[in-house]
């Protein structure tokens, strides 16, 4: 998605909001990388649009306060695929 990065942080923003996606969803649902969706979140998103701002950042830390969770649940998967 290329054009204004302001604009592309505001629907970054929205849509981890919308769906509590983690960076790495938003990046692969919008076809760029990592980095780019954290600066989007955390710097642009600051500068353009601080209610929504605020928002992303509290389902990134909802994200961060999972993510052992997730990553336990894709180890357990990935050796015992049948315990799904």
């Amino acid at each position: 998605m290329k054009g204004n990065p302001e604009d592309r942080a505001v629907a970054l923003g929205q849509f981890v909001v919308e769906t509590g996606a983690t960076v790495r969803r938003a990046a692969r649902q919008f076809g760029i990388s990592k980095s780019t969706v954290h600066k989007d979140l955390t710097v642009r998103l600051r500068r353009c649009n601080r209610a929504l701002y605020l928002a992303v950042q509290q389902v990134l830390r909802t994200n961060k306060a999972e993510r052992h969770l997730r990553g336990g649940a894709a180890t357990r998967h990935k050796y015992h695929p049948e315990a799904d």
